[in-house]
């Protein structure tokens, strides 16, 4: 979506949406032109956890609302790795509970593959299908084969898709990053690519037994991408999704602190240039944050100790338009189609009266303690980006100002 059009879109706005009248009619004083805005869908995040219930001191439906909206989005789905688990209706509804009362923006559940996320039993599927957006035991990859199958066959009858978490345990050795250059030179335990291709590879010859509708989290590693590439190809029903952080970084801008954990690991340049490539050819299909908070203690403690994960629902489309847009590797209408429209068109997500509002001239520097979110962990702290959410609206509401 092109500047041009944002400014048509916002002409349009300040005629037909009465409710947000006075506060784009202020934002356009403020500035003076509405050449340096852009409007665009409310962004959708597919993968994010907000931790509530059961680890809510690392974050809230409420605050990951709030972090959600100031960064553009206005609708994700929330992974099932919380106290309890969504593997019963009673369960996932406590869940549903909260986002009902604390909410901001629309948020979809997963519900959990197996039972307790254990690998060992198979959710109350049949009971679940309803409340949930699809079924995952995102953080765990399904080691059984067959119970894999039995997912993906059930998965099938109930016109849900599986969202897979891909990573063989057995291959994991107690890695904590990336298994090169970076783990060598400083005595860290890696984490072998093969990890994750080998689960992918797996489940692609599932899915193409089983007829199932099939999503592969933040994939990390080249071989992920050509598997998919090439199942695709042959006309197999996947879909895949990476992260901002992937496409950016790779193990050589690692540091010794826990800001650069998250599974799977920051990977090679030679990953990260495949990534990319994927991106541009369609292979993957949308950028999810796999926004993880923890606690300050959590993350403190080192590449070693520190818990993976990283948060990044409000530096996702400023580090993406900066570094991918900018630099004329994609345009911007991609990179709305992969944060925005492409999520919506595979998870069957409305967009409804949705927007937000970006000042793409506006130069930021990243720093942590402004973040909405509890999670203050990001391995882009103090990167100077381009873009400056100032508008968020959600079915018609504000949710997020920056306008006083």
């Amino acid at each position: 979506m092109s500047t041009n059009i944002g400014m048509q879109k916002i002409k349009k706005i300040l005629t037909d949406i009465t409710p947000n009248d006075t506060i784009l009619k202020s934002l356009l004083a403020s500035k003076g032109s509405l050449s340096d805005f852009a409007v665009f869908p409310g962004f959708c995040d597919v993968h994010v956890h907000f931790r509530e219930p059961g680890f809510s001191y690392k974050e809230t439906v409420l605050s990951g609302s709030r972090a959600a909206a100031k960064g553009g989005y206005t609708a994700v789905c929330t992974m099932p790795n919380l106290n309890p688990v969504p593997d019963s209706k009673e369960n996932i509804e406590k869940q549903i509970d909260l986002i009902k009362k604390n909410g901001l923006i629309n948020i979809y559940p997963y519900a959990s593959i197996t039972v307790g996320q254990k690998g060992e039993q198979l959710s109350d599927m049949e009971g679940l299908k309803n409340l949930c957006i699809a079924f995952s035991d995102d953080g765990r990859g399904v080691q059984s084969d067959s119970m894999m199958e039995s997912a993906m066959l059930k998965a099938k009858t109930l016109g849900k898709m599986i969202v897979a978490h891909c990573e063989v345990n057995d291959l994991l050795f107690g890695g904590y990053i990336h298994k090169g250059e970076y783990a060598k030179l400083h005595g860290h335990k890696g984490i072998c690519s093969e990890s994750e291709y080998k689960q992918i590879e797996r489940d692609i010859e599932l899915v193409k037994k089983t007829g199932c509708s099939y999503h592969v989290c933040h994939i990390s590693a080249k071989e992920s991408v050509e598997l998919i590439r090439k199942a695709k190809a042959e006309g197999v029903d996947i879909t895949c999704e990476t992260a901002p952080h992937y496409l950016v970084l790779d193990d050589s801008d690692l540091r010794e602190e826990g800001r650069f954990k998250m599974n799977p690991p920051l990977r090679d340049k030679s990953d990260r240039l495949a990534l990319i490539e994927g991106v541009k050819d369609g292979t993957i299909d949308m950028i999810a944050t796999d926004h993880a908070p923890h606690s300050a203690e959590e993350k403190s403690k080192g590449l070693e100790k520190s818990a993976f994960g990283i948060t990044g629902l409000e530096t996702a489309f400023a580090v993406l338009y900066t570094h991918l847009v900018k630099t004329g590797i994609i345009t911007l209408e991609k990179l709305i189609e992969l944060m925005a429209i492409n999520p919506r068109k595979r998870f069957g997500i409305p967009l409804g009266d949705d927007f937000t509002v970006w000042d793409l001239s506006k130069e930021i520097k990243v720093n942590s303690n402004d973040f909405l979110s509890l999670g203050k962990a990001t391995p882009f702290e103090d990167m100077r980006l381009y873009g400056e959410c100032v508008l968020t609206v959600r079915d018609g509401k504000t949710v997020y100002s920056k306008i006083d």
